[in-house]
This record gives structure tokens, sequence and C-alpha cells, in this order.
């Protein structure tokens, strides 16, 4: 019966009758259309007919593939296509295995037309929502073969690039029909997205080249339509755009591999591009993620050569930036730690010349340059991460800053070579100092006493004291940085007598409470530092034009009456090292000096608009241009300076007088006394400060300073000074007193163990009539002094004499018992 069936067609399924006639005799003609629609209504009546619909063209797809009669193919997927299309119910999934069964056919295919056939056909699939999810559907197939088709070595270029496109279409349909159904295998899983990914990255790669080339405006859209960098940039956003919190990870960590196994790292360019696409696709409140990936693939790669780390940190860079505020995430000094420790890796590296030979990297060539480089971009990222923070978490990070800066003689050299040491703390201190740089850059704070408390401010200003003029010139850019709150710095970039300040269009606001009170604790401090700074012989131009700066920002920011007064003698100070030169200055820097007093003292006047005071100060200046011009800023700080062989002591018009600024303005109420007395700065110890290495004699200075000048100091004793000597006694004293603790506790030992027993209960029964004797005068003291409540009694002598009564006997009244 079942043979009679098939071969009379009057008896076959109605089904099948149905699918058959929509098959024309000649495959060019197309779907018969009529048929079509009379199929696709019987499979909306009937849907319960769906699987066996969709089985029944699975075999004839089957059977045409394999016969080579591709029109027939295409026919067949046309009628599955029209029909997933119509069909929305639940037996649906039935009829989707036998279609993913036929495009699986399609894609197994070699020839290229039937795979980008059933690449189409699986896309418009996955642009479905369906009501039901399918418990037993697997794409790990679809993953697999698209991702191999994205790296499609065809032959025709044409064809090839057909082929990809279709690869990347496909990847984004397994996306979209997997990301949220949560019955599905996880497309997220490393085993999806180590093929994912790398297929993406691959072709967005190889669309580089081929961007360059600019198109024609009338083909430029067709060609963006045609290109699978566009394509593949597009399904990448896509990708990262559905990644949830836990998902990030997993999307990041092949990005990484693949630049790390095509050595993308040295390039930048690709690398950057990725991260831009990821930072700009992924949720922002993920930013800090990706950050942390970044910074654990960089430590991953501390041993890895300089341009690869390189490579990184500009990433880094690039990522920050477009992060924003997100960026940093909970961890913020971990981040700064993190490029911290490369930093001082790199300098190391330079340093020794080769990696750690504990690992397995072998010898590689160190390259000065590229170290070099590798640092710059550590200290630019720095402060890109720094920019995106809020002023409270900048302090902290300035605070963390300072605190890795090495002391010598404090912290451990970074090699153990004799010169290799002071070398690397040297550079390490420089690096360190720049990135603070970046970290104060744009530093905006409405209060002082938080932006430079104790802990930041005295480190950093004992830096200032130090030989290498380097560092003192970072230290100065620093505080200009915290000081300026109002953009003026760029005003005062050179020295110069400027004889209308209003030109300058200075922003002035009236001291807070809180920079007096900054000042009132700080001034003293700051004015000794800028007067020592000036005493140094390695001083250049660019010194005393920072100094310049700090004084105006000084007197613009954080001036009030008594400030201006001290500012005005701190300068005449200046004026008066010059002129006695006890510290043995070169003509240039007695000049510079000179020169430095001169100028601040013509903004200084006309800040204060003391007419009397503006007219000595411009009287002088006109005289020194006349008689002595190498005394002035514009002759000074040029590049070819005329100075005269030896500068003679100065007398006459062409110096600033004390006494005549005190008359001047004591008459518009400054107070007269404070200006008529010389400014000395509080440590005078100029001897030692002259001959010190580094920054470890200058701490030990400080705390001495600050004891003498403590308001206590009468009540206290005189400090004794702390040498090196004084601590090593102290340490030879504690040794010998533990020896002397240790052979009191051997012969205690040894007495419990050797002496006869009678001698060891004498011994201790001494000890206990001694406690007990104790404790009995400690309870008569303590039942003594209450009243006895029974009286008192006569002795035989006619004394009185107190009868002691315990506390448990006493009789209290009522009111005293609860």
């Amino acid at each position: 019966m079942t043979g009679v069936c098939g071969c009379c067609g009057a008896l076959r399924p109605r089904y099948k009758r149905l699918v058959d006639n929509i098959f024309p005799e000649d495959p060019e003609d197309g779907l018969v259309k009529a048929n079509m629609e009379k199929l696709t209504f019987y499979a909306l009546s009937a849907p319960e007919k769906l699987d066996r619909i969709g089985a029944y063209l699975s075999e004839r797809l089957s059977r045409d593939v394999a016969r080579h009669r591709y029109g027939y193919v295409c026919i067949a997927m046309e009628a599955l296509d029209q029909l997933l299309m119509a069909c929305h119910c639940q037996s649906i999934n039935l009829f989707v295995e036998s279609f993913l069964k036929m495009v699986r056919k399609l894609l197994e295919a070699d020839k290229p037309n039937l795979q980008i056939l059933g690449t189409n056909s699986f896309v418009k699939f996955a642009n479905i929502e369906e009501d039901t999810a399918s418990y037993h559907r697997s794409y790990d197939f679809f993953v697999s073969r698209f991702s191999e088709m994205c790296h499609s070595s065809y032959e025709d270029p044409d064809i090839r690039t057909k082929i990809r496109m279709a690869g990347i279409n496909g990847l984004q349909g397994v996306v979209r029909k997997t990301v949220n159904d949560d019955l599905q295998s996880n497309i997220w899983d490393p085993q999806h997205m180590d093929k994912i990914v790398p297929s993406l990255l691959f072709n967005l790669q190889s669309g580089e080249g081929t961007e360059s080339r600019s198109p024609s405006p009338l083909q430029a859209s067709e060609k963006e339509k045609e290109s699978p960098a566009e394509l593949t940039e597009r399904c990448f956003r896509e990708l990262l755009g559905r990644a949830a919190y836990g998902n990030i990870k997993n999307a990041v960590t092949p990005v990484l591999m693949h630049l790390d196994n095509h050595s993308l790292w040295e390039g930048k360019t690709f690398a950057v591009r990725c991260f831009k696409i990821i930072m700009y696709s992924i949720q922002s409140q993920h930013s800090h993620l990706v950050i942390q990936q970044l910074l654990g693939h960089l430590d991953a790669n501390s041993k890895n050569s300089a341009t690869v780390r390189a490579g990184i940190v500009e990433v880094l860079l690039e990522a920050a930036a477009i992060a924003s505020s997100g960026s940093v995430g909970p961890t913020v000094l971990e981040v700064f730690n993190t490029l911290l420790r490369q930093l001082r890796l790199s300098v190391d590296y330079e340093l020794t010349g080769s990696y750690d030979a504990s690992g397995n990297i072998g010898i590689k060539i160190i390259k000065t340059h590229e170290e070099r480089q590798l640092q710059e971009a550590v200290i630019r990222t720095i402060g890109s991460f720094a920019n995106t923070l809020p002023t409270y978490q900048r302090s902290e990070v300035m605070l963390f800053i300072m605190g890795k800066i090495p002391v010598p003689g404090v912290h451990p050299a970074l090699t153990n070579a004799g010169s290799g040491g002071c070398e690397g703390t040297r550079m390490i201190q420089i690096m360190l100092l720049k990135s603070l740089v970046q970290v104060t850059t744009g530093f905006q704070t409405t209060n002082m006493l938080t932006a430079l408390p104790n802990s930041f401010l005295e480190p950093l200003l004992s830096f200032s004291l130090m030989e290498d003029p380097e560092v003192r010139l970072l230290v100065l850019t620093i505080l200009l940085s915290v000081i300026d709150r109002h953009d003026n710095t760029p005003k005062f970039s050179s020295i110069s007598i400027i004889s209308d300040i209003s030109v300058l269009k200075l922003k002035v606001d009236k001291c807070s409470r809180q920079d007096n009170l900054f000042m009132k604790k700080h001034a003293q401090q700051l004015y000794r530092h800028i007067y020592l700074a000036c005493k140094e012989q390695s001083s250049g131009p660019q010194h005393f034009e920072t100094l310049y700066t700090l004084l105006a920002l000084i007197s613009m920011e954080l001036a009030n009456e008594e400030v201006v007064v001290d500012l005005i003698r701190l300068a005449l100070a200046l004026q008066e090292l010059a002129q006695t030169n006890e510290e043995s200055l070169s003509v240039y820097n007695r000049c510079a000096v000179h020169a430095l007093s001169a100028a601040y003292l013509n903004l200084i006047c006309q800040l204060t608009t003391v007419p009397t005071f503006c007219q000595h100060i411009h009287e002088v200046i006109e005289m020194r241009q006349k008689e002595v011009p190498f005394l002035l800023p514009e002759d000074v700080f040029i590049e070819n300076p005329k100075l005269p062989a030896s500068l003679e002591k100065l007398e006459g018009d062409v110096l600033f007088q004390q006494s005549k600024i005190t008359e001047v303005l004591g008459g518009s109420g400054y107070n007269t006394d404070r200006l008529a007395t010389p400014y000395i700065p509080q440590f005078t110890d100029e001897d030692r400060l002259s001959k010190r290495k580094s920054i470890g004699e200058t701490i030990s200075l400080q705390v001495e300073v600050e004891s003498r000048n403590s308001p206590e100091k009468e009540e206290r004793t005189p400090a004794e000074e702390i040498t090196f000597e004084t601590l090593k006694n102290a340490i030879v004293d504690s040794v010998g007193m533990e020896e002397q603790e240790r052979e009191r506790r051997r012969q205690v030992v040894e007495k419990f163990q050797k002496a006869p027993f009678e001698e060891i209960a004498a011994h201790c029964g001494a000890r206990a009539t001694l406690l007990q004797s104790k404790l009995n005068q400690i309870f008569e003291i303590t039942i003594r002094p209450p009243p006895s409540p029974s009286g008192t009694i006569s002795s035989g002598y006619g004394q009185t004499q107190s009868r002691s009564v315990p506390v448990y006997e006493m009789k209290f009244p009522d009111l005293c018992v609860y």
C-alpha cells in the first residue's frame, strides 16, 4: 500500500503535494507564487503540519544540493524564509529545527554562493522574535562556521569579501538570537568569545588599508555598504553594547590576546582604535572594568619590551579620557599604584640594562630612548586619570604619590650598584614629581588647608632644598599649579617690568578665611624656601621666572595686609642677599636676584595701589635703567645677558630703601613696626644647608627648626640633637639590655632547677609574707576612713580612740540601702 501511495500522486499527503507544486519545471522561472500562497495558507490553518513541511523541504533541499541543482536549492530556501516569516506560533520550534538543518547543509557546502545563501536565511531567522523559548537548540556550529567564514582566504577578492561579510552578518545574527535568551548556551562564554571577537578584529584590521583610499562622492555610500570593516565595527559595537556587568571581562580578554598574538601594541594605532570602540560602546558604568583589565594586562607584560608596554599605556591614556569620571572605579589608589610601579620598573630596567633574569623572557637589549618614551607615556596617563577625579580624590592621589617618592637614606636604593642606587633614586624622584605636576595641573580648590595639608606641603618643600636643579624646578611648578586658582600663571611666563599691570587682566579675589588660616600656618615656611631657593648656585633663568610667578600668585591668591608686608620684606631681603653676597653667588645669580626683587616690587606696588610706594619703586627702576641696566630682568633673563665682570657693592638710588618704603606704606595704614624689621629666614644654618647632598638632612633640619620656633619653647628642655651616632648608641644600648634580661632569666630558671626545696620554699614564703603585709595595709586604709556608727572608746590613759568597725558590720540609714 505504501508503494502505491508513493507512486500515485493523488494519494500523496496534501502537504507534500503543496510543497511539490511550488517548484516549477524550470528553476529559472523561480518560486510559483500562487502555489506558495496556498502552502502558506495551509501552514497557518494546520500549524501542526509545520514540522512535516519543514522536514520534507529539508529532504528535497539535501537531494538538490547533492545533485547540484542549485536553482531548486534557492527556491527551497526562499520558501522556507516565507514560511518562517508568516508562521508565528507555538509549533514553529519544530519547524525551526528543519530550517537550521538546511542552513547547516548550505554552510557546509563548498560553493560560496550556497554559504552566502544559507547565511542570509539565518540572518532573517535571527531577526524574528519568537514567542516561546527553545530548550534544545544549539548554535555552536554556527559560531564556529561563521567565524571560519570571517577568515576566508578565497582566491577571488570580490568573492572573498562577500564570504567574510556573510560571516560577520552571521555572527551578528547569532549574537542577536542568543544574547537575551537565558535558555540558550551563554554566548559570552570564553569558548564562544574566543572565536567571535578575533574574527571581528581580523576584519577590522584588514580593512584599515582599504579605508585609507578615499572613494569618490558618488561611490562613497556604495563603498561603505560593501566594506567589511564598516560592517565589522557595527557588529562589534552591537556586541559590546549588549554586554552586562559580568560579561565585560569575557568580551575584552580576547581583544587583549589578539593584540598580543599579532604584536599590535607596538603600532598603537589599531589598539587605540579597538579600545575607543569598546569604551564608546559599553555602558558607561562598566568603564572601570575595562580600565582594570588593561592595568592587569600591563602588569602581566611588565617584563615585555618597552614598546609593548608603551602601547598599553597609550591605550590606557585614551580609554581614561573617554571614560571620564567612571574610568577609575572604586579602586582609585590601585590604579595609580600600578602606574607608579610600572614607572619604577622602567627606571630600574633603564639603569640595569636588562630585565629580570629569573623570568622566562631571556636576555633582551634595553633601549634607553624606548624606556624614556614609556616613562613619559605613564606620566601623561597618570595626569589623564587624575583629571577624571573630583578634588578630594585628587588630593588623596597627590598624598599617595608624595609617599612614594624615595628619600635617600630612608628608602632602599633601586639598584645595588654603587652609583646606580643614587642615580636610580634621583630618576624616580624626578619621574614621580613629574607625575605630581600632571596630577596638579588644572587642580581647583577653595580651601588651601585641605589642598596643601602638612603631610603634603612639608615633604614637598623639603625637596625644594635639594641640590638637583631639575627637582627644585618641578617642586616650584607643583606649587604654582596648586596655588593658582584663576589661571593667572600664563600671564607671568616671563619676568619683566610692567608699567601698567591692568593690561594683564589679572583675576584677583578677596582672600578667604581659610586662605588666611593657611598663610598664618605656612607663610613663613613658604618665604623661607623662596629665600633659600634664591641662594642656590645652580639656579637658572627658569628657576627665577618660576619664583617670580610664585611670588605673584601668592600676592593675588593668598594675600592679606600682613602677607603683603611680609612679601615686601622678603623682596628687600633678597636685594640684601644679592648685595652682601655672603653665599659667594656668581655675578649672574646676583644680578638675577636683583632683577627678581625689582620685578616683584614693581608688581606688588601696583597691587597695593599706594601712589607714593609706586613712585619710589619707579624712581629706582628708572635709575637702574640709566646706570645699572644689568640689575633689571630685561637685561638678565635673555639668551646672552650683558653682565659686568664683577659686581661691586651698590649704593644710592639704584637700591630700594626699606626706610623709604616703611615711611610711604605707614602713611597708608600698614604696620610700620613690621615693615621696618628686616626679614630674616627662620632657619639660618646655611653652612649645613650648602653642603647637603640629600633630602634626608633637610628633613632633620626642618624638625630642628620647628622645635626652635615652637611657641612652647620656653617650657621645653633643649632638644638633644639626634645624629647617626646617637641612633647607633641607642641600638647598641638596647642590645645590651636585652642581654642582661636574658641572663637574669637564665639565673632564675637555673635556681629553681638546682636549689634545694627548703631554700625555694623559704624564698616563696618570704614573698608571700611581704604580699600579705601589703594587703593588710591596704585593707586597714580602706576600713578606717568611714566614721564609726558606734562612737568612740576611751583608752586607759584618758585618750579617746576610734573603734575600727569593718564595713560589713556597719549600720547604715534605710535611705542609703537599696
